[in-house]
């Protein structure tokens, strides 16, 4: 029998985010602001916090104490964590298991990041800790060097990986074309044009995005996530917590969560694998095992869209498609207007993905972006999502992603659902 505590989250907050170098702010203005937001949706104060969590990938040792600090003085414990791309989820899994230890009963994830215009790499007399990935990259068939030369070889390469995947699929499965990850791209976007605190907020045309600048092949720059400034934070307890502060009505059960590191697999032979793919698959079957639960389940998903092949290759990896028939998921979407007014796109009648616009569009503060994620399956699940809102949410499915490696998959449902109601 698993004795292991049941968490919560029961406070969410975001800032805007920024594009880079827009805005006169630090990382530690987006971590008070966030935090704030956090605690006043969970109507707590910060002396009610025992430890923090804090993610972010471009700052110096114990910027989480510094951004931490802005909430109050009170001594606890402060964990950083950095995970590249998926150090928000990183976070939000810690301040998981501190609950669920039993030792601290409310816990908060903080992330930000102040970025630069693209990705890089701080110490270069060191070895990159994905220059494995990266030179495998080229061992088994990519071009080496810059693909643009306005880009610096880090995002240079994130870019060419992720193309190189696309067209490994697109070569394995003929009926997919190039006009399914621009139409998840122009789905995101679309989604976007409800959702204020994203970067890019907009609806961009097929033709826009198919034509404008091409990074490397197949991926164009709207097909792509721009990095970005800014906060998120998620505030994680127990359920005697959650009892205790008559916090029923705000919470939402995190009810599975996993984390895979690079596989054999990802040293193989494909692209596809060594961008993530089998670390997101097991990720999923260990949650959906846990849970009990299955794909048809699931409601609302936010997946690591970085790039809009990526998505269409996490319709398969999360099983909501079996493997090689993920782009059917989105020729068949359907657009459909919520009680707000908003248009959402439901993949096969039963899935709308990234609502919030995803990556794509939000933008990517790469230690913030996986707590954003939980913040918005967690406003879907309370009903809170406005012109967002997918209708009648009960479960929501969450993957972030980041190449070093690690993938972590997520399960939430809203406080009090019975899965025999699902």
């Amino acid at each position: 029998m698993d004795k292991r505590k049941r968490t919560f989250v029961v406070g969410v907050g975001t800032t805007k985010f920024e594009r880079p170098l827009t805005k006169n702010w630090d990382y530690h203005d987006m971590g008070r602001e966030a935090g704030k937001a956090a605690l006043e949706d969970a109507k707590i104060p910060y002396s009610k916090i025992q430890a923090v969590v804090a993610s972010y990938c471009y700052g110096e040792p114990t910027c989480g104490q510094r951004a931490a600090y802005e909430l109050g003085l009170s001594g606890v414990p402060v964990f950083n964590v950095n995970n590249n791309c998926s150090s928000g989820s990183s976070a939000l899994m810690l301040a998981r298991r501190l609950v669920q230890s039993g030792i601290e009963d409310c816990v908060m994830a903080l992330g930000f990041e102040k970025m630069e215009r693209g990705l890089s790499e701080r110490y270069p007399e060191k070895e990159s800790p994905v220059k494995r990935h990266m030179d495998h990259m080229v061992t088994i068939g990519a071009e080496p060097g810059l693909i643009q030369p306005r880009m610096n070889a880090m995002t240079s390469d994130v870019v060419k990986l992720y193309a190189y995947a696309a067209r490994e699929y697109l070569e394995k499965y003929p009926e997919a074309n190039i006009d399914d990850m621009v139409n998840i791209s122009y789905k995101n976007h679309k989604q976007s044009v409800n959702n204020p605190k994203a970067s890019i907020s907009k609806e961009i045309s097929r033709s826009d995005i198919k034509d404008k600048m091409m990074l490397c092949h197949p991926i164009t720059f709207w097909m792509s996530a721009p990095v970005a400034d800014g906060g998120a934070c998620v505030i994680v307890c127990s359920e005697d917590f959650v009892i205790r502060h008559a916090l029923q009505r705000k919470a939402v059960e995190i009810i599975s969560q996993h984390l895979v590191t690079d596989l054999p697999s990802s040293f193989e032979k494909s692209y596809i694998d060594l961008s993530g793919y089998q670390m997101a698959k097991e990720a999923a079957r260990r949650c959906f095992k846990e849970s009990g639960l299955t794909p048809d389940n699931v409601n609302v998903v936010e997946v690591h869209d970085c790039f809009s092949c990526n998505e269409m290759l996490m319709y398969e990896a999360l099983g909501l498609a079996k493997e090689g028939t993920g782009y059917q998921l989105i020729r068949n979407g359907e657009w459909r207007k919520n009680k707000e007014g908003g248009e959402m796109c439901y993949l096969n009648n039963k899935w709308v993905v990234n609502p919030s616009g995803g990556l794509e569009s939000k933008g990517h503060p790469i230690g913030a972006t996986g707590l954003a994620q939980c913040a918005e399956l967690v406003w879907q699940l309370r009903g809170q999502a406005g012109k967002r809102q997918v209708e009648d949410a009960k479960i929501g499915l969450q993957h972030n992603f980041g190449i070093g490696g690690a993938a972590v998959v997520t399960l939430y449902k809203k406080y009090g659902i019975q899965q025999a109601k699902l």
